[in-house]
């Protein structure tokens, strides 16, 4: 398997001692002081940096539970006891970038490469629209075959075939007339993880050849343009600490994204990261948990990932907060080859399998899923 230079015997070359633990201290005088700080949180919509920190370093699995419980109920508050479902179409798998922790990437020999065309996707779409979904989003590696304006011409043929339906965009970094030239013929949103919001980190995530100040500027150009705009980060990921979190929090706290799409570092097989461990499933609960009680109108999905590193993810996601689930609608044939990590789950069941026994499993919790677009409200 050629890989990079980054690793060397199976490891990388950054000390994993960089590595901050999560202390998650049961000493009672600092569970007071955490949840102290997430009522800060809930009243003022902020905290500051050292603030942060120190609810990342000392929370307890009971401030745990008080966050989630204030931010179910914030996200009934505003959007009911409702599931949004967007249908995901990852139709390429294919990318030009070489981020260390992505098993797309493009140093990655032993992937199985696919391409969907034109008419496979609206097939995809054509059995998502069967089965209740209202949301189409089109995903992929950053694959130089899909320009723009290839993009372009098939939201047009979605959103014409589909009025009632948003199409969401994440096929990674553009250009500012290339998005501009996606919303004009109709996309609606545009997701787009900015990964970590501390540079350092970002550095060390991705190659040199990849910029943080592009990756930025980005998510400003998006929301410039009017797209409902998603960031988000992966929980554990190698080398963040706590002040890594401190810096993603205090960023989508100003910058406000429509979406927040927060799930676990969990590794591929074929990475540099390969042997680093997952990350925290508690952890990423309790972020769903502060990202609604800091932006309460914020749509926040229950990811895949979640799901993957325990079964029950997606249901405990939803208790913490969020109102969001992605369900794959990619042809089974090609499920298995879009692997940003291992052991991905719901890559053998079939569109409709997939939409009833999601349903069946919000229902379990009190919850109904809603044949709506699902947008983002104020």
């Amino acid at each position: 398997m050629d890989m990079p230079s980054l690793v060397f015997k199976g490891q990388s070359i950054f000390s994993r001692k960089e590595r901050l633990p999560f202390l998650l201290q049961k000493n009672g005088v600092k569970s007071m002081e955490c949840k102290a700080l997430i009522d800060k949180l809930n009243a003022e919509k902020t905290l500051k940096k050292d603030e942060w920190i120190y609810l990342f370093e000392n929370y307890t699995e009971d401030d745990r539970a008080y966050a989630a419980g204030i931010a179910q109920k914030l996200s009934i508050d505003k959007y009911g006891k409702r599931i949004f479902i967007r249908g995901i179409v990852e139709f390429s798998n294919i990318c030009k970038n070489d981020c260390y922790y992505c098993g797309i990437r493009r140093s990655n020999s032993c992937a199985q490469r696919y391409r969907l065309n034109e008419e496979d996707i609206m097939d995809c779409c054509a059995e998502g629209y069967e089965t209740g979904y209202r949301t189409f989003v089109l995903q992929s590696g950053e694959d130089g075959a899909w320009g723009a304006e290839r993009l372009a011409k098939l939201v047009c043929q979605i959103k014409e075939k589909y009025p009632d339906c948003a199409v969401t965009l994440s096929v990674g970094e553009l250009e500012y007339d290339e998005y501009k030239l996606l919303k004009q013929a109709g996309a609606d949103r545009y997701l787009l993880r900015h990964e970590t919001a501390n540079r350092e980190h970002y550095q060390k995530l991705h190659p040199g050849e990849m910029s943080f100040d592009h990756r930025m500027n980005c998510l400003r150009q998006l929301k410039e343009l009017g797209f409902q705009t998603g960031a988000g980060i992966m929980v554990g990921s190698p080398f963040q600490t706590s002040e890594c979190l401190a810096d993603d929090m205090i960023f989508l706290g100003e910058f406000k994204p429509h979406m927040i799409g927060i799930g676990p570092f969990l590794p591929h097989k074929d990475t540099p990261f390969r042997d680093e461990p997952k990350g925290s499933y508690e952890l990423t609960l309790f972020l769903l948990s502060l990202c609604r009680i800091m932006l309460p109108n914020v749509l926040l999905p229950a990811t895949t990932a979640l799901g993957t590193i325990n079964p029950r993810g997606r249901e405990e996601g939803v208790l913490a907060g969020a109102n969001v689930i992605m369900p794959n609608l990619s042809p089974t044939a090609v499920r298995k080859k879009y692997m940003l990590y291992d052991n991905k789950i719901c890559t053998e069941d079939s569109t409709a399998d997939c939409r009833y026994c999601l349903q069946a499993r919000m229902k379990s919790i009190g919850y109904e899923v809603s044949i709506t677009r699902g947008d983002y409200s104020e």
